[in-house]
């Protein structure tokens, strides 16, 4: 049986564990003048080459209105491009610019310190076996 506590809520765990990984590494990530999240788009983009936006949002597992706001900043700083799709159509392409390259390798430097802080205080098989939990999660709860 299930009471209704903190301790026994999956939800309240995990969004409080998200919270406290995510101060670590918005606390590095400044040192770049970017966010968690701004950071994974510019990676995803550096390996997706050009996504759509739903391509993105997916890769993200993000509401595209959350997604919009996020690139707002990419955009208007240049670090992003944002390109008709070249087929005739009104979607757009998003591109990793060469602005965007060059602080994505700037901010790889404290990305990796913040890496290093979790799994230094986590422990590096501990925090690779979360990841793998988390990403199986991921999957198999988008399923359902």
């Amino acid at each position: 049986m299930h009471t209704n506590s903190p301790e026994n809520d999956d939800c309240f765990a995990i969004r409080q564990a998200a919270r406290q990984i995510s101060q670590l590494y918005e606390r590095h990530l400044s040192e770049a003048e970017l966010t968690p999240t701004q950071f994974s788009i510019l990676a995803a983009l550096r390996h997706g080459a050009s996504l759509t936006m739903l391509e993105l949002a997916q890769a993200m597992v993000m509401e595209r209105t959350t997604l919009v706001r996020a690139l707002r900043p990419l955009l208007r700083n240049g670090l992003i491009a944002d390109e008709p799709d070249g087929q005739g159509t009104r979607r757009l392409q998003l591109t990793l610019t060469q602005n965007g390259h060059t602080r994505l390798d700037q901010a790889m430097t404290h990305w990796l310190a913040a890496q290093e802080e979790f799994e230094r205080k986590f422990g590096p098989q501990q925090a690779a076996m979360l990841r793998r939990e988390l990403f199986r999660l991921t999957r198999d709860v988008s399923k359902a």
